[in-house]
Protein backbone atom coordinates (compact mmCIF):
# COMPACT_ATOMS: atom_id res chain seq x y z
CA UNK A 1 0.00 0.00 0.00
CA UNK A 2 1.61 3.23 -0.81
CA UNK A 3 1.06 6.29 1.16
CA UNK A 4 -0.80 9.31 0.75
CA UNK A 5 0.32 13.04 0.74
CA UNK A 6 -1.73 14.66 3.57
CA UNK A 7 0.64 17.62 3.36
CA UNK A 8 3.22 19.49 2.27
CA UNK A 9 5.96 21.91 4.06
CA UNK A 10 8.18 24.75 2.96
CA UNK A 11 11.59 25.41 3.22
CA UNK A 12 13.61 28.39 1.52
CA UNK A 13 16.52 29.99 1.87
CA UNK A 14 17.26 33.70 0.52
CA UNK A 15 20.51 34.70 -0.55
CA UNK A 16 21.67 38.24 -1.34
CA UNK A 17 25.40 38.09 -3.42
CA UNK A 18 27.66 40.52 -3.76
CA UNK A 19 28.65 41.83 -7.80
CA UNK A 20 30.95 39.01 -7.60
CA UNK A 21 28.65 36.23 -6.29
CA UNK A 22 29.57 36.09 -3.16
CA UNK A 23 26.80 35.52 -0.33
CA UNK A 24 26.84 39.23 1.69
CA UNK A 25 23.16 37.72 3.47
CA UNK A 26 21.14 34.99 3.99
CA UNK A 27 17.57 34.36 5.47
CA UNK A 28 15.88 30.61 5.76
CA UNK A 29 12.14 30.25 6.44
CA UNK A 30 10.32 26.59 7.32
CA UNK A 31 6.76 27.31 7.12
CA UNK A 32 6.28 24.27 10.26
CA UNK A 33 8.74 25.30 12.09
CA UNK A 34 7.41 28.90 12.77
CA UNK A 35 10.44 30.38 11.31
CA UNK A 36 10.49 33.29 8.77
CA UNK A 37 13.50 35.42 7.79
CA UNK A 38 15.94 34.08 10.19
CA UNK A 39 19.10 35.29 9.34
CA UNK A 40 21.77 32.82 9.12
CA UNK A 41 25.74 32.96 8.34
CA UNK A 42 26.33 29.51 6.66
CA UNK A 43 24.43 26.52 5.45
CA UNK A 44 25.33 22.84 4.15
CA UNK A 45 22.84 21.26 2.78
CA UNK A 46 23.07 17.43 1.39
CA UNK A 47 20.43 16.20 -1.01
CA UNK A 48 20.63 12.28 -2.09
CA UNK A 49 19.63 12.21 -5.68
CA UNK A 50 18.05 8.72 -5.99
CA UNK A 51 18.52 8.13 -9.32
CA UNK A 52 22.43 9.27 -10.00
CA UNK A 53 23.05 7.49 -6.18
CA UNK A 54 24.66 10.23 -5.28
CA UNK A 55 25.06 13.55 -3.18
CA UNK A 56 24.09 16.67 -4.57
CA UNK A 57 25.71 19.58 -2.15
CA UNK A 58 25.34 23.24 -1.44
CA UNK A 59 27.79 24.68 0.56
CA UNK A 60 27.50 28.92 1.50
CA UNK A 61 28.58 30.94 3.77
CA UNK A 62 29.02 34.79 4.74
CA UNK A 63 31.81 36.66 4.49
CA UNK A 64 31.47 37.94 8.02
CA UNK A 65 31.39 34.39 9.40
CA UNK A 66 34.52 33.94 11.19
CA UNK A 67 36.90 31.03 11.13
CA UNK A 68 35.72 30.41 15.04
CA UNK A 69 32.63 30.25 14.15
CA UNK A 70 33.19 28.06 11.51
CA UNK A 71 34.94 25.31 13.18
CA UNK A 72 32.18 25.64 15.83
CA UNK A 73 29.33 24.86 12.72
CA UNK A 74 31.40 21.88 11.43
CA UNK A 75 32.02 20.39 15.05
CA UNK A 76 27.71 20.91 15.70
CA UNK A 77 27.25 19.19 12.08
CA UNK A 78 29.56 16.56 12.41
CA UNK A 79 27.55 15.69 15.59
CA UNK A 80 24.41 16.35 14.36
CA UNK A 81 25.68 13.82 10.97
CA UNK A 82 26.56 11.17 14.03
CA UNK A 83 23.22 11.11 15.79
CA UNK A 84 21.00 11.50 12.80
CA UNK A 85 23.07 8.30 10.80
CA UNK A 86 22.39 6.30 13.95
CA UNK A 87 18.89 7.04 14.16
CA UNK A 88 18.45 5.93 10.56
CA UNK A 89 20.04 3.41 10.49
CA UNK A 90 20.46 1.74 14.24
CA UNK A 91 24.62 1.30 13.79
CA UNK A 92 25.30 2.39 17.49
CA UNK A 93 28.99 1.65 17.13
CA UNK A 94 30.10 3.70 14.24
CA UNK A 95 27.98 6.51 15.39
CA UNK A 96 30.36 6.30 18.02
CA UNK A 97 33.18 6.38 16.29
CA UNK A 98 32.22 9.44 15.11
CA UNK A 99 31.33 10.95 17.78
CA UNK A 100 35.15 10.07 18.99
CA UNK A 101 36.67 11.73 16.12
CA UNK A 102 34.57 14.78 16.60
CA UNK A 103 35.84 14.72 20.01
CA UNK A 104 39.42 14.94 18.13
CA UNK A 105 38.40 17.23 15.68
CA UNK A 106 36.96 19.81 18.91
CA UNK A 107 40.87 19.36 20.38
CA UNK A 108 42.45 19.63 17.41
CA UNK A 109 40.56 23.16 16.42
CA UNK A 110 40.81 23.95 20.47
CA UNK A 111 37.34 24.24 20.66
CA UNK A 112 36.65 22.13 23.72
CA UNK A 113 34.87 24.50 26.47
CA UNK A 114 37.51 25.26 29.47
CA UNK A 115 37.30 22.61 32.18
Amino acid sequence: MEDKVVKSSDISIQIDLNDNQLPLNMRWSATDGGIKDAEAAAFLLSIWDKKEKNTMKIDLWTKDMTIDEMKQFFHQSLLTMADTFEKATGEHLISEDLRDYCYHFAEKMNILPEK
